[in-house]
């Protein structure tokens, strides 16, 4: 399929299985260079393909040409027709916040997901984190592995634990600088989405350190020899999600975790607009049609935003219940075994 997208909202309208979540899942990849469904490259393949290919136009301060490639024996991606070396050279060609059945998530799921949600934020707007981050990986891997070992090498052994509380001071005063401008955002958007009588949300940051990371690593040396794993650092951490100071994941309704969920995303993109002076590309797979109409009118605000500012937002629909509310001014596409048509 080869289509191009002016500026504006865009309703994808169609049956199930036809491939709207295709369409933003394409786009959002190449954002990201993941799926937001959770799944690998392996199951991003067309059945009875060998690998896919996604290419883009990204039109924006300037013109950008991305081509990604994937296989399970090779893999490309270039930029403007030059192999590229370093995700950190990539990222932040294109901006995209995906809003989707799986960011419930987000507060049902395990604290691995919330720290993803903060590590992708801030490689989009904090230079050299991603690169951090890469490295502190890295890092944790190798110790890890001498961990498991019977008798570690000691000196070895320390070696990664100085670079681990390196690059692990940096991730956390990142975050720690984060949480408070995202805790914000997020509580103005589900008072928005909330209306009236909403719980008041409150996001806290916990990480597994709470003094000097050297010490406490020190400190944790027998137990991480039981282990034979690092117990403390940011890749423990925890972003602590609360409706009117009680665990939002135990005490929240279906709806109330939805609207939750929907507050972080519109957070996530508020602030990728404070940093970066325009909008990300809005996703929006089916959410619409899970929301009543207090909670849907919370959200029309950020789209009418998006649309004032020239941006673009994707949304998958179905006939019934796509959202009148945004008016005539829709691109309306027919979405129909896997082929999308202009419809007037």
């Amino acid at each position: 399929m080869d289509v191009s997208f002016p500026p504006g909202f865009h309703v994808l309208l169609g049956d199930n299985a036809q491939g709207k979540t295709n369409v933003l899942e394409s786009i959002y990849l190449l954002a990201t260079l993941r799926s937001f469904r959770g799944v690998g490259g392996a199951q991003m393949i067309r059945h009875g393909a060998s690998g896919y290919f996604v290419g883009a136009t990204v039109v924006g301060q300037g013109t950008r040409e991305i081509k990604a490639y994937w296989s399970p024996k090779e893999r490309k991606l270039s930029l403007d027709g030059r192999p590229v070396r370093k995700l950190s050279e990539y990222l932040g060609t294109l901006r995209a916040v995906v809003f989707c059945t799986e960011d419930l998530q987000l507060v049902k799921g395990v604290a691995r997901g919330r720290r993803r949600f903060l590590d992708l934020l801030l490689a989009q707007t904090r230079p050299g984190y991603l690169g951090t981050l890469l490295d502190y990986t890295r890092v944790l891997r190798s110790r890890n592995a001498l961990l498991k070992q019977a008798r570690p090498d000691e000196l070895v052994l320390e070696g990664f634990t100085v670079e681990l509380v390196a690059l692990g001071t940096r991730l956390m005063e990142a975050r720690r600088a984060l949480l408070p401008v995202v805790s914000r955002l997020a509580r103005e958007a589900h008072a928005r989405i909330g209306g009236a009588g909403a719980e008041e949300l409150t996001l806290d940051y916990a990480p597994s350190v709470r003094g000097d990371f050297a010490v406490e690593l020190s400190k944790a040396r027998a137990r991480e020899r039981a282990m034979r794993t690092t117990l403390l650092g940011p890749h423990r951490d925890e972003m602590v999600l609360r409706l009117d100071e009680r665990p939002a994941a135990q005490v929240g309704s279906e709806g109330q975790k939805r609207t939750l969920s929907i507050a972080l995303k519109m957070a996530q993109a508020g602030h990728l607009a404070s940093v970066h002076g325009v909008m990300p590309v809005l996703l929006i797979d089916d959410v619409m049609g899970e929301l009543d109409a207090r909670r849907r009118a919370g959200l029309i605000p950020l789209l009418e935003q998006t649309h004032r500012g020239g941006g673009q937002v994707f949304m998958t629909c179905t006939e019934e219940n796509w959202p009148r509310e945004l008016g005539a001014a829709l691109n309306r596409w027919r979405v129909d075994q896997g082929t999308l048509k202009a419809e007037a």
